[in-house]
């Protein structure tokens, strides 16, 4: 069956009903009623309204509280939203229905740093097979995430480290014209955290950090339940906070920031270096074997038990570890969510970073924070990118 484009709600009311319904499942009108503080009567045509422009539909009878049985409502089965998910050396899409669960998926290896043409031209293959294997004619909506600092308003990167020729690129009215869909953008990390907040860890967390740690390292933060880009839209680019006086220069174009340590592209180099200087005996073997090495070698030598190799992750443990123990003092978030593709190196990783935390930061603090690793993988992203644009769509207008 081929899903068509729904309406957008026209109240305040009907923007509610639709992510009570996106985040919790189906609701009886009379649940609906009394979480939202309206009247049975306001509700019930606010629902039908809903129906006729095809975001709700019925979903039988609801369990009886007495008296007559009420109706359950549910989104309805033919919306769809995609996630867009570019990262530095991948692009994912993901096509989900109203709820964000996860129908179909693609992805493809592509450096971001073909700049903008060839890569959204493949992020428009994707998402056009996607479409097609469901059946799908036009989404409701698209979300997509980049690695770099977004102009939100204005749906373009701006002047980003890692992806040259992207500055400025109207990534948002390009894929929007090819779509013929709304389409939203924003920083990859901050769509993870929505991913984490949707469907991941920080499910019940109001006051959150969510840190990836990929080829660049960002932070996403969630203030009493909504996301807090910044004035400009960079808030959380921990990845250059300078962490030494002297260090490696980074693609910033400063030294001894954080990510020149200890994101993606540090860990190769240094990886490479380990291996040819006859400090990490693993890593030399992968490098004969593979012709190059990545973060993600470096995780295989940690699990052979390779000393050097582990030094360098807690080395890096340690300094993204002192970053987040200031931020902790001073944001006091209730959830520290750990994520992105080094974060894979797992719980020796974690646990350096944990112990830096605890033992920096304020006790008052930290009483009650766990720090903990992300169980959504590839799926943040997608899943985040499709939570961006259903909240602009489920919005109240």
């Amino acid at each position: 069956m081929a899903h068509t484009l729904a309406g957008r709600p026209e109240t305040a009311t009907q923007a509610k009903v639709l992510k009570l319904l996106r985040d919790e499942g189906p609701l009886s009108r009379v649940e609906l009623a009394d979480r939202l503080g309206v009247s049975r009567t306001t509700m019930a045509s606010e629902v039908s309204r809903l129906t006729e422009l095809g975001l709700a539909e019925g979903a039988g009878p609801a369990a009886s509280r007495g008296g007559r049985r009420s109706t359950l409502v549910d989104l309805s089965s033919d919306v769809r939203f995609v996630g867009v998910a570019i990262g530095a050396t991948t692009v994912s899409v993901a096509l989900t229905d109203g709820r964000l669960t996860v129908l179909g998926q693609r992805s493809v290896d592509m450096d971001v740093r073909l700049g903008p043409e060839p890569v959204l031209a493949r992020a428009l293959e994707l998402t056009h097979k996607v479409l097609a294997e469901h059946g799908v004619t036009r989404p409701a909506g698209v979300g997509v995430g980049v690695p770099g600092p977004v102009d939100f308003h204005g749906g373009m990167p701006v002047s980003p480290p890692i992806m040259p020729g992207w500055d400025g690129y109207p990534v948002r009215d390009a894929l929007a014209r090819e779509l013929g869909c709304p389409v939203l953008l924003d920083n990859d990390v901050n769509v993870m955290a929505l991913g984490e907040q949707h469907s991941g860890v920080a499910k019940a967390a109001r006051d959150f950090l969510f840190v990836k740690i990929g080829t660049g390292i960002g932070c996403g933060i969630v203030v009493d339940g909504q996301l807090y880009r910044g004035v400009d839209g960079c808030a959380g680019d921990i990845g250059h906070i300078r962490v030494e006086e002297f260090g490696p220069t980074c693609a910033c174009g400063n030294t001894g920031c954080l990510e020149a340590f200890f994101g993606g592209a540090a860990l190769a180099r240094d990886a490479l270096a380990a291996a040819r200087g006859g400090r990490s005996p693993a890593l030399a073997s992968l490098l004969a074997e593979k012709g190059e090495l990545t973060g993600a070698d470096v995780a295989a030598a940690v699990t052979m038990g390779d000393p050097y190799t582990v030094q360098m992750i807690r080395d890096g443990g340690h300094r993204v570890g002192w970053v987040l123990a200031s931020l902790v003092s001073f944001f006091n978030p209730g959830l520290i969510v750990i994520g992105g593709r080094v974060a894979r190196l797992g719980h020796p990783l974690l646990a350096e970073i944990r112990g830096v935390v605890y033992r920096r930061s304020l006790p008052l603090a930290t009483g009650n924070l766990p720090v903990v690793l992300s169980e959504m993988g590839d799926d943040a992203g997608v899943v985040g990118a499709a939570a961006l644009i259903s909240d602009a769509i489920f919005a109240a207008p």
